[in-house]
């Protein structure tokens, strides 16, 4: 059951609901879509909007590193984009729907299935790139910026399918996300309602270019209080590294991995470990389930914001890692030698 969803009394005018505010972006084009003409010169309208919304399905190798964890049958969503210096046909969508897939299926807004190849993931921002098998004959969406969103300003998910699969949202906040599985964003988008099908759905913007792609469901998307919604990872985080990931599959730039899940202790900051990757750096060092990670280069950790950016300011994969852990048998320094994230996946292109 889709939870109901009440905004704060401040948070849009007096006369309008949340749904209804945000709902305001969408009505003018359902009631009065532009002309004809202004459609084929590229103007937004709903139809051009679900015309560039594909649905994903993404097969997985039960042996693949993620398939334990995230499954070997994936699906989700996606939007063609325009970038500049990139062929047409490509989709972003995020990347844990098709890390360490072997197969790749897309299908349109008419019903049409398609074969497509992953380009590549990107580890820092967490989205993934496909391509089209064949000709790319769907529109595209213009690959916007969230820098100017503010919180209160409706948007649009485009869940795909048909015009109605368009939910108005509203932004909850803005705010840095940091998770478990070695994850920062330090601006991250949070709206509701929230949307169930959230794994790679497209946000829009007023002006309808592409501003977020969908990550997660939380219960928490305004801060200090119980309300569900999505977290969106912006856009713009693809346009600097989106032509190497078409060249090579992966951003040039990487960051040191230690392979571990860990959550925040809230009332001292430190770290409990969760999940170890297997043959990961973590494991290999010692590291089990309940240890708590209590200190980053002789100093002690602030929660996994601090860790996260101390880790990752240390150097390239490759580089020790000292860390202070609380095990059963007492508190050891250990020093780990992290790996790179990409190789412990399928970071090849499929093509």
């Amino acid at each position: 059951m889709r939870q109901a969803f009440a905004f704060p009394p401040l948070a849009v005018p007096a006369a309008l609901s949340a749904a209804a505010f945000a709902a305001t972006l969408l009505c003018g084009l359902l009631i009065a879509p532009p002309p004809l003409a202004a459609q084929q010169a590229g103007k937004l309208t709903p139809d051009r909007i679900v015309q560039s919304v594909v649905q994903i399905h993404a097969d997985v190798p039960a042996d693949a590193p993620s398939a334990r964890r995230l499954g070997t049958s994936r699906d989700g969503a996606g939007a063609v984009i325009r970038a500049d210096g990139v062929p047409d046909g490509h989709i972003v969508t995020i990347g844990y729907l098709i890390t360490d897939a072997s197969a790749v299926e897309v299908t349109d807004h008419a019903g049409r299935k398609r074969a497509a190849q992953v380009v590549g993931f990107d580890q820092a921002s967490g989205l993934g790139l496909i391509r089209l098998s064949g000709k790319a004959d769907l529109p595209a969406l213009e690959l916007g910026s969230s820098r100017g969103l503010e919180v209160r300003q409706p948007v649009i998910v485009a869940g795909g399918g048909s015009v109605h699969s368009l939910q108005p949202a509203i932004i909850a906040s803005l705010r840095p996300y940091a998770a478990s599985w070695e994850y920062m964003l330090e601006r991250a988008i949070f709206a509701a309602p929230p949307i169930e099908r959230f794994g790679g759905a497209p946000l829009l913007g007023a002006d309808g270019t592409l501003i977020g792609i969908g990550s997660l469901l939380l219960n928490d998307v305004l801060p200090g209080q119980a309300m569900a919604g999505n977290m969106f990872v912006p856009a713009e985080l693809l346009r600097p590294v989106i032509g190497e990931m078409v060249a090579s599959g992966r951003p040039k730039a990487n960051r040191p991995w230690l392979g571990l899940n860990s959550d925040e202790l809230q009332k001292d900051g430190v770290l409990v470990v969760g999940n170890i990757s297997r043959d990961g750096p973590a494991a290999k060092a010692g590291l089990k389930r309940g240890d708590v990670v209590i200190g980053l280069g002789g100093k002690p950790i602030k929660g996994l914001a601090d860790f996260y950016k101390r880790l990752w300011s240390m150097g390239e994969p490759g580089v020790e890692v000292p860390l202070r852990v609380m095990q059963a048998d007492g508190v050891r320094d250990l020093r780990l030698q992290s790996g790179d994230r990409y190789k412990n996946m399928r970071a090849q292109p499929t093509y």
